[in-house]
């Protein structure tokens, strides 16, 4: 990383690097330091946000911190002067700062833990590659996670500059309008509830760059697709027991764990098959029927966000392929190391409410997409069940499926139907199977 320096009675001009041919800005994410503030050569000062990665710019010299001349969120071309540092004042400064750095860190500590808390949140964000800026014009246009991300970017390495989003803007047509249903209502007049404030018990803690784009996809989803959600009871007492006992050879076989999600996977990917009209997306008064079948997993990440990597061609694959698609996308997950294209394209979600011990849910469609079925916890439970020789109560593995629905072009019929073939998928599957 290159720095540009001006020398002038000691004072050093720290700009803006340069972090790539193709980077012309970057959006000040995080002051580390503040005006007064003793750095050393080498020390982060500053946190950026590209159009791919955020970086941590170091002070190129020691030194006072005189001045700053931006803050945060603002969008800064490379080169621009972000800062002065005094570098005269570093041998006078020097024995003070064991001291004052003790004393800075023990307020900190005891009355504003939020900074570290930020930086940690920041770092862990998989989706650090998006600027502020391109999330700023995304929100504004209603742009999906999904659909910013499928936007050609004509950076270095495919990175997606301001101009391509705009470009993009000029001729968008799908898979949503530029501007939500719900403006064209009359705003409500019901007031907003007032929120109770305790000062010294409450804590204030500020949406990230990822939560914010997922709170107002949510929001978005619900405003324009009528929601409705069925349920049904699967019996996957055969299918649980089948995993059971092959859990072990197929690791041995394959080096992949064999756990349920795959198994989900191709059921869905099979009754979109038989239900081809599920597979597709709503554009105004236009249904888009998608010939690949992509199952995007909703998958929680460390830092308590969410992210949906997409197992694409899933009707393709058999179930080793589809093991370790699933298991190489939830280990790209857990470490932050999804790519692009990997979080693209999705056209039907998968969420497994089990994981976390729910019974069943009522998830949230995933937009442009026109249904999400979720997933619940696979509990023993009494049930009775007929045999050659009558009823009789058996120790069986239930779980829910819930799938929610948009009901503009998904009727009880079709969704009701859908569901009950993903079901039957997973009640008859095939033990004999060879792995």
């Amino acid at each position: 990383m290159a720095y540009s320096l001006w020398l002038t009675a000691m004072i050093t001009e720290f700009k803006m690097p340069k972090m790539g041919e193709s980077i012309t800005e970057a959006t000040i994410i995080n002051w580390l330091k503040s005006v007064g503030d003793y750095v050393e050569a080498e020390e982060t000062i500053v946190e950026v946000a590209t159009d791919k990665v955020d970086n941590d710019v170091p002070s190129p010299v020691s030194g006072v911190i005189t001045e700053i001349r931006f803050q945060k969120d603002d969008v800064v071309e490379v080169g621009t002067v972000l800062a002065l540092i005094d570098s005269n004042q570093r041998a006078e400064v020097r024995s003070q700062k064991s001291e004052a750095k003790v004393e800075k860190e023990n307020t900190s500590t005891t009355h504003n833990p939020q900074p570290t808390t930020h930086n940690v949140q920041l770092k862990s964000n998989p989706n650090a590659f998006i600027s502020p800026l391109i999330i700023s014009i995304a929100q504004k246009e209603n742009l999906s996670i999904e659909e910013l991300q499928s936007i050609p970017g004509s950076g270095t390495d495919g990175r997606l500059q301001k101009s391509d989003v705009f470009n993009y803007l000029k001729n968008r047509k799908y898979p949503i309008q530029s501007k939500p249903v719900v403006n064209s209502h009359q705003p409500s007049t019901y007031p907003k509830p007032k929120i109770n404030f305790v000062e010294g018990k409450d804590r204030i803690v500020e949406m990230d760059r990822m939560r914010k784009m997922i709170a107002d996809h949510m929001v978005y989803s619900k405003q324009t697709s009528p929601h409705v959600t069925s349920y049904i009871e699967v019996d996957v007492t055969n299918l649980v027991n089948w995993r059971n006992a092959n859990k072990d050879s197929f690791q041995e076989k394959y080096n992949e764990k064999l756990t349920f999600t795959p198994v989900f996977v191709q059921a869905v990917a099979k009754a979109i098959v038989d239900f081809p009209m599920i597979n597709v997306s709503v554009d105004e008064k236009n249904i888009i029927v998608h010939s690949d079948i992509n199952i995007g997993m909703a998958t929680a990440l460390p830092s308590g966000n969410l992210i949906v990597p997409v197992v694409k061609n899933a009707n393709e694959k058999d179930l080793v392929a589809l093991a370790k698609d699933v298991n190489s996308l939830a280990e790209a997950s857990r470490n932050n190391q999804l790519k692009p294209e990997q979080i693209q394209g999705s056209t039907f979600t998968i969420s497994n409410v089990g994981t976390f011990g729910n019974l069943m849910g009522t998830p949230i469609i995933n937009q442009p997409e026109v249904a999400i079925l979720a997933l619940g916890i696979i509990k023993k439970r009494p049930e009775v069940i007929e045999t050659p020789n009558g009823d009789e109560i058996a120790i069986r593995s239930m779980m829910y499926l819930s799938l929610s629905f948009d009901h503009r072009v998904v009727d009880g019929f079709l969704g009701g139907s859908f569901l009950r073939k993903i079901g039957d998928y997973l009640e008859q599957f095939d033990t004999n199977i060879t792995i």
